[in-house]
């Protein structure tokens, strides 16, 4: 079960980065108004909010450690709308400029939570 969750945890990692670094390379084309939602923003929001329901349930299930029902409710809260975002704008050429950095903002307050909480 340990080695479940530590792959789980790596994936989310990757979900992490690969969201944020989608941001992170397009700064110039966003304050441009040229911004997109790229692929892989698009698929690091997904893994995130797979990896992360599936980590809830495996600690739950497994006794393997406590959750913070509170901060797991805002987390969830904060991918869901993240993810409603890049769905959303995902097919458009150019996103607004707003769009993308919420999903900036909000993925950095994601990381925050979860490094401070």
């Amino acid at each position: 079960m340990d080695l479940l969750r530590n792959i789980l945890l790596i994936l989310h990692f990757v979900g992490l980065a690969s969201l944020l670094g989608g941001f992170l390379v397009q700064i110039k084309p966003i304050i441009a108004g040229k911004g997109t939602i790229v692929a892989a923003m698009f698929h690091g929001a997904l893994t995130q909010l797979a990896t992360g329901l599936l980590l809830v349930g495996i600690i739950e299930m497994g006794s393997l450690g406590h959750i913070d029902n509170i901060k797991i409710g805002l987390k969830l809260l904060l991918l869901i709308v993240i993810t409603v975002l890049v769905i959303v704008n995902r097919k458009k050429p150019t996103v607004p400029s707003l769009a993308l950095w919420a999903i900036g903002a909000l993925t950095f307050t994601d990381v925050v939570i979860a490094v401070l909480w």
